[in-house]
Formats: C-alpha cells, structure tokens, sequence
C-alpha cells in the first residue's frame, strides 16, 4: 500500500485503518504515555492546589504530541537501519506502509500544533523547553549521540528526563529545585533501563553499527553499569525525603523500588547472556511508573494531613 496522507491513499475501511494504525505507530504511544505521565506528576507536584482541569489537558497535549513528533522523527531518521534490526524491521517506514515524505510532515505538522497549543495554553518558556527536547532527542541524539559514542544513551537521555520539568513549568511559569530533582530521577534511571533492553538487542545494534555500550565495551561491562547505576538512583530517589519535598509513603515506596530494581540488576549481573535482560527492562518500567505515583499520592496525603 502507498501513502501519502491518510485521507488521498485510504480508498476503503481496511485500508483507513491500517493507516491510521502506522501513524499511531510512529508517535511510539507507550512511550509517550509515559512521558505525559511523568509530565502530569510534574505539574500536580508543583502547586499545593489543585491545577486548573482545562491548563492540564492542554499542556499534556501540547507535551504529549510534541514527544510524539520527536518519536515520529526518530522513525524517519532510523528507517535504513530500522529494516536490518530484528525489533525494528516491521516498522511502517521499512516495510513500506508509510513513506518516508508522509512520515517527515507528520512529524513536523505535530510539533507545529504542539508548539501552537502550548503558546496558547501555557507560557513561552514551556514551549521554548519542550521545543528544545523535541531538538535534543530528535536531532541531537537521533541522527548524532546514538551513531557516534557508547555515552549516546546518557547525554540524549536528557531530552526524556525533561517532562516533569515541561509540566512544572507549564503551572508555574518557573523551573526550581524541585523540579530538577524530578529530572534527575529519570536522567539517572534511563541508562539502566535502555542499557538492559540493549544487553538483549546486542546483536541488532553491532549489525548496523549503532555503537551501544553493550557493543562496544561488551555485555558484561554493561551488566555492571546497569548494577552500579541502580545503586546510584536509590540514593538519588531518598533526596526528595531528605529536602522535605516528600514524607514517609514516598520513602517506603522509593526503598522498597529501588531495592526490587537492584534485585533485578544484580540478577542480570550474574546471569548468563541476556538471559535477565528483558525482566529487567520491564521492571524498569514499573519502577518508574510506580515512583511517580507514590510521589504523587505521598503529596496529596501530605496536603489533607495538614487540612
């Protein structure tokens, strides 16, 4: 099937809605709901009210569609090397479903609608930072970080650590401590979360010459930087606990996280291969969805204590 826009190619139901399928597909929506996730904890931790329903629809659209189009240009950046890697290789611009045109003004049609719903929404400097980490993962990492250093992952790591600082900035208009430490959470815990994925996907990358750590250092190098690393994000996630930030059910949870993810990186460590790998990487997932939640239910409870 061609494509050049969903409604010129489309020509009976099947078709429309394996199109709209591929579309969805390239925006990457697991991810994305992610990041809005992350996005929406930012904004509810950053007021002791409550955030007007109308700015927090808005800002996590605006947010929302703006990683999408990061992800969408990701697709289009990674569509040769994409057809030669096992994961990747049935994704809609290798197997033809989209073209490489359709999925380049998709991409920037939904950062162009995301930069216009939060100038309108919000305030410039969240649509200049949100901006800024559509560049960073998009271009910065995508086309440069990941086909040159094995660091790739830590320095473009940065562009997904941004939301909770995007749906910060988005209520108050400001960038504090609190919301750099929301940042620093996730920029810590990202390379051992992509690291396990990439200890399972070795292979892919030294096929198409994508130096990922795992490549070029070998996977048991890797196992212990996943390892040392979720030590570090303990310590990092007992510091909202220690400023006052965050009482006794978010340390309960941060401890008894952060101790099931250094159960599982060390069961990496110690295993053959990759044979813990995915485990791990699907904890990691967990983990951080749970973190967040037990930051945000911690905040509220907080709240209603003191009446």
């Amino acid at each position: 099937m061609t494509d050049t826009t969903l409604s010129k190619t489309a020509t009976n139901p099947e078709e429309v809605t394996i199109t709209w399928r591929q579309y969805l597909e390239l925006c990457k929506p697991k991810v994305v709901l992610l990041i809005v996730f992350t996005a929406v904890v930012g904004m509810l931790l950053s007021t002791p009210g409550m955030v007007p329903l109308d700015l927090l629809f808005y800002a996590s659209t605006g947010i929302g569609l703006a990683a999408a189009s990061g992800a969408a240009v990701n697709h289009w950046v990674d569509q040769k090397i994409d057809a030669e890697m096992e994961r990747t290789k049935g994704r809609p611009l290798p197997t033809g479903g989209l073209s490489s045109r359709a999925a380049l003004t998709f991409a920037l049609s939904l950062t162009v609608i995301s930069m216009a719903i939060l100038l309108a929404t919000t305030n410039p400097l969240t649509a200049l930072l949100t901006f800024i980490c559509v560049i960073g993962y998009a271009v910065i990492y995508t086309m440069f970080l990941k086909r040159s250093t094995p660091q790739n992952i830590i320095w473009g790591g940065a562009a997904g650590a941004a939301p909770p600082i995007l749906g910060w900035a988005a209520v108050t208009g400001e960038v504090n401590s609190e919301a750099l430490l929301l940042f620093l959470i996730i920029f810590i815990w990202t390379p051992p979360h992509f690291w396990a994925l990439a200890i399972r996907r070795r292979d892919d990358y030294a096929k198409v010459d994508i130096p990922m750590l795992p490549v070029t250092h070998g996977i048991p190098f890797t196992k212990t930087q996943v390892l040392l690393y979720t030590f570090m994000l303990l310590a990092v996630t007992l510091i909202p606990f220690a400023i006052q930030m965050s009482g006794l059910i978010y340390l309960a949870g941060a401890v008894s996280l952060g101790i099931g993810f250094i159960y599982h990186a060390y069961k990496l460590y110690v295993s053959e291969g990759d044979q813990h790998a995915m485990k791990t990487f699907a904890y990691s997932i967990f983990y951080l969805t749970a973190l967040f939640a037990f930051l945000l239910v911690d905040h509220y409870i907080r709240i209603f204590i003191r009446g």
